[in-house]
């Protein structure tokens, strides 16, 4: 049966993607959006488009009346700026202002969604070492962290409501072009390349379509709920990812972006960027979910080779 759901952030990475894989499967899609001209243009097939100004819900708080999901994925990109003292601002604010209306939206309604999807991210662990990071793992205590657990205590309180809430620690998104694989083939084009940071670390990591298929996953079983991580079952090092990159676009992987560059250049977002993060997603292992990209060189390959 095809479902009644509400999208904000519909127009980025994640959102364009999984808008137009649920319209495909039949769903209805409302767009919260500050630009229904942009989202009329990338998104013409959605249902419909409300104007979204996250600071005033009784603007649009009617239109949450018995949808049967909300998928919250709208905030100021993490990456998108230098963490300057007032771009954190607007980051905090754009995730739990906005998570914190929805709610109070979804308070006053008389028909509430069954499932609130908010999106968080691995970065609520920060840096583990070599720790293996399942969803039991306690946070951290950087600003990533801070904010990650404030943000999914604003979305617990859908529980509350009787509504069924899941939080979705995502991982850096591998997606053609765009994000970490945009940042990351420049240099390598530029015969460049190599790892960020020393190499050691970490690296969680998902396939866009794999994440896509998380959201629907999520949608259809109803026992999953509470923070869920939304990575690969096989996180790598750096250094072998950037080795792996090197060898599908036919560069060397020899040189290493040091901390203190990425410092330079995107502030505190440093520390996140080359924190080490042994991150597995446990819930959805459990649960049966199968992975169409569980290593780095298949999804690389997909990604970067022209078809």
């Amino acid at each position: 049966m095809a479902k009644k759901i509400i999208i904000t952030g519909a127009t980025g990475l994640i959102g364009t993607k999984l808008c137009n894989a649920l319209i495909k499967r039949g769903d209805e899609i409302t767009i919260f959006t500050r630009n229904i001209l942009k989202g009329k243009r990338e998104l013409p097939e959605a249902k419909k488009f409300v104007e979204w100004d996250y600071r005033k819900p009784e603007q649009w708080k009617s239109e949450l009346n018995g949808k049967d999901a909300v998928i919250h994925l709208a905030g100021a990109n993490l990456a998108g700026r230098r963490w300057s003292s007032q771009y954190k601002k607007i980051i905090i604010s754009s995730r739990l202002d906005s998570t914190k209306n929805l709610i109070l939206g979804m308070e006053e309604i008389e028909e509430k969604p069954d499932l609130f999807i908010c999106a968080s991210a691995v970065g609520y662990y920060g840096d583990k070492d070599e720790e293996l990071i399942t969803e039991q793992s306690p946070a951290s205590n950087d600003f990533l962290s801070e904010l990650c657990k404030k943000w999914e205590l604003e979305a617990s309180k859908a529980e509350f409501l009787g509504i069924r809430r899941v939080s979705l620690r995502q991982a850096p998104v591998l997606s053609k072009n765009e994000g970490m694989i945009k940042e990351m083939k420049l240099p390598f084009n530029l015969f460049l390349g190599g790892p960020i940071g020393n190499g050691k670390q970490w690296l969680p990591w998902i396939h866009i379509e794999d994440l896509v298929n998380i959201y629907l996953f999520l949608l259809e079983n109803k026992n999953i709920t509470g923070p869920v991580n939304a990575t690969s079952p096989n996180p790598v090092r750096m250094s072998e990812f950037a080795d792996v990159m090197g060898k599908v676009l036919q560069r060397p992987s020899y040189f290493k972006i040091p901390k203190f560059l990425i410092r330079i250049i995107k502030g505190d977002l440093a520390d996140s960027i080359t924190a080490s993060q042994r991150v597995i997603p446990k819930k959805l292992l459990d649960a049966g979910f199968d992975f169409n990209f569980k290593d780095v060189q298949t999804s690389l390959r997909d990604l970067l080779i022209k078809k």
